[in-house]
This record gives C-alpha cells, sequence and structure tokens, in this order.
C-alpha cells in the first residue's frame, strides 16, 4: 500500500518524522512524503522515503490575495500530480494547522483513508484519534509533554510499537569529502573535534556564547578537541562573538554548509553541544553523542534528542519551562543558570568518562527507552525525586492508557510519592472534577428518558463546569481541553457524549486512586 505522509513543519520537526516513515516502512509499505519546498532537500536525509513532493504552501497563501482562482487551480494541479505518482491508500498528516488539514483531505482519494490531522465533510476538525488530539493540545501546555514528540508522531499515525528509533540516512561521500576539507589540517591535538550550534528559534531559548566558549575551551585544553562552530549565515554574529579574545583554535562552518553538508560535518565529530534545535534531532538521528541545553519554553520530555544515550541539561529553576506567551519576570536567569561547568562533565561523560556528577543549578537527565518502547529521561542529578519528574511519570502511565483507549488496572504508586501539598492540591480538583463528571452522567441518563429544556440546560451547565474545575489547576488543564474537545466531536450524538464522560470518569477516578 502507498502511505502518504504530510509534515508542514519547520526542519526539526521534519527529521522528527524518521520514526513514522521507518515505521510504515516496516509493515511493508511504500511512503511518499509532502513537505514544504523550503524544506525539500531535508527529505534527502530521511530513510525509506519513495517519493517526495514539494509543496510551495507560502506561494498559494501569498496568492490568495491576488487572484484566488489561480492557487486552486495549482492545488488541484498538485493534487493531480501526486495521485498519478502515488495514489495513496492511506493519507498521515502529522500537522494539526487548517491548511494542512485541507491538504489532507484533498489528497485522501475516494476509498482512501485519512490518519492523523484532517476535517468532515462541513470543513470542520476531525482528529481521526485520541492521540492526534492530545499531540495538538499539549504542544502549548508545558506542564503536560510526558511524551517525546517523536512517540507522539508515531501514535498519532496509528503505529504502535514500529519505527521508535531516529536513524537517519549516512552521508555521501562528496558530502563527507566536503567536511573533510572544511575540517583537514585543524585537528591540532588529534582527538577529534566537538561541534557546537549556538543558534536558537528565540534568543531565551539560547544559552551564553560565553559558555559556550568556556566549554569548548575546557574540551580543547582537557580532551584535546578542537571546537566546530555550526550554524546559519544568519548566525554569524554569534560565531564572532565566540571569537573574540580567544586563545584556543576553532574551525567556523557557520554559514558554510549545505544540509548534506552538515550531516557530514557533523558526522566527523565526537560530541555536539547544542541549543534545542533541529541540528541536535540530525546528530541525535546520526548517532552522534549529544549534550543538549533546554531553556525558557523547551524541555527535554516531549523535544529531547530521540535516541538512548544522550545528555540532557535543564536549569534547576521551579518556574522552569515557563509557558508560552509569557514575560519573564526574572530577567530569564534561567539562560544562565546552567554552568559550563555542567555542560562539560556531561560531555564528558558522553566521551567515555565518568557519569556527570550533580552540578548546582541544573538539571541533568539521560534519555532511554522505556519498557513501553517510548522515549525516557533517567535522572542524573538525583531530580527523579522531585515532584515535577514523578507527575510526569504519573501522567505518562495514565494518559497512554487512556489515550490507547483503556484505563489503568491498578494504581502506579507514583502518587504516593509526590509531596503532600501537591498531592492534595491534583487530589482536590480531581475529585471535584470527577464528582461532577458522575452527575453529568446521572443528568444525561435522565435526558435520554426526557429530554426537557431544564433538563438540558442542566447538563450543559454540568458540562461546562467539569471544564472550569479542571482548567483551573495549571497542571490539570490538558485533561480541560481534551474534554472540551472530545466532547464537542459528539455534541448532536447523547450517547456518544456520555461514553465520552465515562472513559474520562475512569481517568480522574485512576488518577484519584493513585494519588490517595
Amino acid at each position: 500500500m502507498n502511505v502518504l505522509i504530510i509534515n508542514l513543519t519547520r526542519f526539526g520537526d521534519l527529521i522528527q518524522t524518521q520514526p513514522v516513515i521507518t515505521g510504515f516502512k516496516s509493515r511493508g509499505h511504500q511512503v511518499g512524503l509532502v513537505c514544504l519546498s523550503n524544506f525539500a532537500s531535508a527529505a534527502q536525509l530521511l530513510t525509506g522515503v519513495d517519493r517526495v513532493f514539494s509543496f510551495h504552501g507560502a506561494g498559494l497563501l501569498a496568492g490568495l490575495d491576488q487572484d484566488w482562482r489561480l492557487p486552486v487551480r495549482d492545488l488541484d494541479e498538485f493534487r493531480r500530480a501526486v495521485f498519478e505518482d502515488f495514489l495513496p491508500g492511506e493519507t498521515v498528516n502529522l500537522t494539526p494547522s487548517l491548511s494542512s488539514r485541507l491538504l489532507a483531505y484533498g489528497l485522501t482519494p475516494e476509498g482512501g483513508t485519512t490518519t492523523g490531522f484532517t476535517v468532515d465533510e462541513f470543513g470542520f476538525n476531525a482528529d481521526t484519534s485520541s492521540w492526534a488530539a492530545f499531540l495538538q493540545l499539549a504542544g502549548a501546555n508545558r506542564g503536560a509533554s510526558p511524551f517525546n514528540v517523536c512517540d507522539l508522531f508515531r501514535r498519532a499515525a496509528g503505529l504502535d510499537s514500529e519505527g521508535n528509533e531516529l536513524a537517519l540516512a549516512a552521508p555521501s561521500k562528496e558530502a563527507l569529502d566536503r567536511a573533510d576539507n572544511l575540517l583537514s589540517g585543524k585537528d591540532g591535538a588529534g582527538q577529534g573535534f566537538a561541534a557546537l550550534q549556538m543558534g536558537a528559534s528565540e534568543n531565551r531559548r539560547r544559552w551564553p556564547v560565553e559558555y559556550f566558549r568556556e566549554t569548548a575551551r575546557r574540551l580543547y585544553e582537557h580532551d584535546g578537541l578542537v571546537p566546530v562552530l555550526l550554524g546559519t549565515v544568519n548566525e554569524a554574529e554569534l560565531g564572532a562573538r565566540f571569537a573574540e579574545d580567544i586563545a584556543f583554535p576553532f574551525i567556523d562552518c557557520m554559514g558554510k554548509t549545505s544540509l548534506t553538508e552538515l550531516t557530514a560535518v557533523l558526522s566527523r565529530c565526537r560530541v555536539l553541544l547544542t541549543n534545542d534545535t533541529g541540528t541536535m534531532h540530525l546528530a541525535a538521528g546520526l548517532g552522534v553523542p549529544v549534550c543538549a541545553v533546554f531553556l525558557a519554553t523547551a524541555q527535554p520530555w516531549d523535544t529531547g534528542p530521540y535516541r538512548a544515550g544522550n545528555i540532557c541539561l535543564e536549569p534547576d529553576m521551579d518556574c522552569h519551562p515557563c509557558a508560552f506567551g509569557t514575560i519573564c519576570p526574572h530577567d530569564e536567569d534561567c539562560r544562565r543558570a546552567v554552568t559550563p561547568e555542567a555542560m562539560y562533565v556531561s560531555a564528558r561523560a558522553l566521551l567515555g568518562g565518568d557519569p556527570p556528577k550533580r552540578v548546582v543549578g541544573s538539571r541533568i537527565w539521560r534519555t532511554a527507552t522505556g519498557a513501553d518502547g517510548f522515549m525516557e529521561l533517567e535522572s542524573l542529578s538525583g531530580h527523579d525525586g522531585s515532584d515535577r519528574a514523578i507527575w510526569i511519570a504519573l501522567q505518562r502511565a495514565h494518559f497512554s492508557a487512556f489515550l490507547d483507549g483503556r484505563t489503568l488496572s491498578s494504581p502506579t504508586g507514583l502518587g504516593q510519592r509526590l509531596g503532600k501539598a501537591m498531592r492534595e492540591e491534583l487530589s482536590k480538583t480531581l475529585t471535584s472534577a470527577r464528582d461532577m463528571l458522575f452527575l453529568l452522567s446521572q443528568q444525561g441518563a435522565l435526558l435520554r428518558v426526557n429530554p426537557r429544556p431544564q433538563a438540558k440546560a442542566k447538563f450543559l451547565a454540568s458540562w461546562q463546569r467539569v471544564q472550569n474545575i479542571l482548567s483551573s489547576n495549571n497542571r490539570l488543564n490538558i485533561l480541560a481541553l481534551l474534554w472540551m474537545f472530545e466532547s464537542q466531536r459528539q455534541g448532536e450524538d447523547l450517547a456518544s457524549l456520555l461514553s465520552v464522560a465515562e472513559r474520562h470518569l475512569g481517568l480522574l477516578t485512576a488518577l484519584s486512586d493513585d494519588l490517595a
């Protein structure tokens, strides 16, 4: 069968599509990929892709402001070209935007199926699973990210255990020759290279240049590794700052490599020091050891490198990670909380040294593959007993069961490890929401027998109160969003709505029991 995967997002997310591709290939399918034209070159880094279709999304949207008939014509031509070359039996859309949903609808032929994000025949959002809904909703809720994005992609695509690895294509000989030319004669100590990716999507998510420089100095002086600066031409200013008053050699590759050449340069390095970037995912896919720092809204639980054995650092601050769209009241202190010492001891561990010691100001995690096949984090700094880590583990256990359509048969025991204050806070909200859901179910049963306007008004009021109760607690807001999303989808069918209520009641009861 032909499986057409749609991912209209940026470079890093496109790289994170690899496990989905691998999963469908393991089932014996042919795989096609639709990606934005400006990231089409990244498709050659992926393995198992039989067809690539470059989509000029920006051009189509711009054309709507001039003559809407022209982009409609172009879109129809794109659809015909895809169907003529690669008629899909299943169309998998991993991008929840409206434009991508409409594209997925158009790229599903008669008799084909759509998985992930799409629209119905009336143009309303139609997610094909609870995992897809969670993927969309959890991204904006920093306290509800117990799953790596790659695992969410896999489950939203309808995969089970297949594809739980990120293995990219090896660089070509031509790319390796170009990399060797860039690096030739500059490995003065003969011990190899350490790659540095100092840029990030936002300044507040960027570790200070002087911290990168100090870590690089230690790696050169103590371990003989020559630093190699990676990044785009637009990040060259960071490289200039790195070079100020420097007393050791380095190689500046910023703006000097294509994507394939970047892959080759990375493959020649013994370790990558980086922010949360697409380069981080690229290195993980190549098997290059990664030491990544996660600042501001970034956190390793959801966007960390998808390969076991890498190290992630984040500031040991109560406010981390911060919510999207908020202004930091602490002058972005998190950027300076993770010290060069913490990064250096972590890099040394990846190079074969002792496990990193605990460093004040940092949480240090090592990526691992859990028993469920999902990526998880192991604490190397004693933070596995923190309320945040325990709560994430608790969510992971209950949410995975719920999203699979089942309920845990017995408590995990994790709830008892939470601090008293947090446990009582969560218990209070969960109990209130559970009781309201039970009332809602009773009101719904009566409404089915006697659909009076007064009974309907009470039912709708209880439905809204469930959402209000859950959203009042930031740690449970994801459940409020899931409740609203799934219940609204069944708004025209009382029996289906009551079935959704029963599922959510089971989840809230299981969570409450775990905290009791």
